[in-house]
This record gives structure tokens, C-alpha cells and sequence, in this order.
């Protein structure tokens, strides 16, 4: 079991390279739902599986682990994004992807003053240097655009599906219901930008 957090991460990012070859081939927007829905499940999980089964010897690889998760979660945003404007509504896409990319290529300067930061791997005198609580709420408002983006994306491929309307709907509840559950399962990431979060604040603010 504790090799179950890796399989569900590399899972996602091949599900990923699979929807960037399903747009770019015309696939239908059927299975990239589904497929879609598969990647996201992935993502709800494994950092719950590696919590729940730790490894007392790492592999050599897992030193990448984080890496690899925001790889395969950008991966997946930007196949989602790809796949709709090339085969839903092309200015639309365009728009997300490039407004989206923008703003969060700004925070990433702004806040760790490197492209590809993260809260434990942040440049002396960045925002989450000087001021990380200031520096958690833009990283937050940050994860809120890339699901909001997300939720677009798939409230508006969903509607184009040739799914009957009653199922159209059941699964706009499921949605629903998945999205709420979600929001009281991961409350404490919801709190802080990494799981360690909380001791590198401690560490800053005791300087």
C-alpha cells in the first residue's frame, strides 16, 4: 500500500498526457470527461494515501515526490484547458490558458521570486520570506483561479456531451456533492499552502 500515493500521482500524469494527445488527435469530449474525472480522483487521494502509508526507507525518487505532484496537477490543468480550445470553444481556451498562466506566473514572482517555487523552497527576500501569512493568502487566491478555471472548463464540456439531459444533470449534482466533500475532507490544506506550512512559519516568525 505505501506504493499507492506514487501509482495514483503517475497515474494522473499519464491520464494527463493522455487528454493533451486526445484533444490534439480530435478525441470526443465523452471520454475526456471521464477521463478527466479519473485524473481528478487521483489527485483527491494521493497525498491522503501517503499520509496514511509512509515509507520508513524512501526510494531515491520520493526526495521529487512534490515535484511530481504540482507536475502532474499543471499537467492535467493544462490538458483540460488544451483539450477545450481545441475542441469546444478555441477563444475561450485561449483566453484561460494565457490569462491564467499570467497571473499565476506573477505570483510565482511575487511570492517566491522563482518560476516553479514552492512554500519550503522559496529565494531569500521573497514575500514568503518576508511575510508568509501575507504570501499563504496569495497562494491560496491562487489554487481558487486554477479551480475556478477547472470548474469552467468542465461545467461547459459537460454540457456539450451527448449525454441525455437527465444525466447531464445527475452528474452536475454528483459534482456538487464531490466538491463539498471535498472542501470539509481537505480543510487543513485549505488552512496551508504545504504540509509544512505551519513549521516553516514558525521558524520565520521566530527571527
Amino acid at each position: 500500500m505505501k506504493y499507492l500515493a506514487d501509482i495514483l500521482t503517475f497515474s494522473r500524469l499519464a491520464l494527463a498526457v493522455f487528454l493533451i494527445v486526445w484533444g490534439v488527435v480530435g478525441g470526443n469530449v465523452d471520454v475526456f470527461i471521464v477521463m478527466f474525472a479519473l485524473a481528478e480522483l487521483t489527485d483527491s487521494f494521493d497525498g491522503y494515501c501517503s499520509r496514511k502509508w509512509p515509507f520508513k526507507n524512501p526510494p531515491a525518487y520520493r526526495k521529487y515526490a512534490v515535484a511530481f505532484d504540482i507536475a502532474a496537477d499543471m499537467l492535467l490543468w493544462f490538458a483540460a484547458i488544451l483539450f477545450f480550445a481545441l475542441r469546444i470553444n478555441l477563444v475561450a481556451g485561449l483566453i484561460v490558458m494565457f490569462g491564467v498562466a499570467a497571473v499565476a506566473g506573477l505570483i510565482e514572482i511575487i511570492v517566491y521570486r522563482r518560476f516553479f517555487g514552492h512554500p519550503d523552497n522559496f529565494a531569500k527576500g521573497s514575500l514568503c520570506d518576508r511575510n508568509f501569512p501575507l504570501a499563504k493568502k496569495i497562494i491560496m487566491a491562487r489554487r481558487w483561479l486554477y479551480l475556478a478555471t477547472i470548474a469552467l472548463v468542465i461545467c461547459w464540456a459537460l454540457w456539450v456531451t451527448s449525454w441525455p439531459l437527465i444525466v447531464k444533470c445527475v452528474l452536475y449534482g454528483v459534482a456538487v456533492a464531490v466538491a463539498v466533500f471535498l472542501w470539509c475532507f481537505l480543510a487543513t490544506r485549505r488552512k496551508n499552502i504545504s504540509r509544512d506550512a505551519i513549521e516553516i512559519e514558525k521558524k520565520l516568525s521566530s527571527k
